[in-house]
């Protein structure tokens, strides 16, 4: 499966339904990612990385979602992983008539989810970018 296949199976969905178990399984098994927003404060992320996270920037290397490890938030080692990621996903609340936007440089694919008939989210589907894994 493609990330742009999965986007155009995604696309239309109603919030709080956005993707079945089987295809997130679908997901993980082909290495993409399905990121949408939840609520007001929460970005869900599904398929190859299984989380939900508060962080309007996102980065991703070839292990999957990279997260801080420090107690700080302004965590020293964090940041120079975080800068020598040249393409986040940035979560944008409010915009485009969306609750949801997802904007990054890295090749996806876009899909909208619904909430009583108007635009709720517009997520993204992107694949993991290749890479040695441990």
């Amino acid at each position: 499966m493609t990330k742009e296949e999965l986007a155009a199976r995604l696309n239309g969905r109603e919030y709080l339904k956005e993707i079945t178990p089987e295809e997130e399984a679908e997901a993980k098994a082909a290495g993409l990612v399905v990121i949408f927003g939840y609520s007001d404060d929460v970005v869900e992320l599904r398929g190859a990385v299984n989380d939900e996270r508060y962080d309007l920037d996102l980065f991703f290397d070839s292990n999957g979602l990279v997260q801080n490890q420090c107690e700080q938030d302004d965590c020293p080692y964090f940041k120079k992983l975080a800068e020598s990621i040249t393409d986040p996903v940035s979560a944008k609340w409010d915009t485009d008539g969306y609750a949801w936007v997802f904007r990054t440089n890295i090749p996806h694919a876009t899909f909208d989810i619904m909430e009583d008939g108007e635009k709720y989210c517009r997520g993204i589907v992107i694949e993991l970018p290749k890479g040695d894994k441990p």
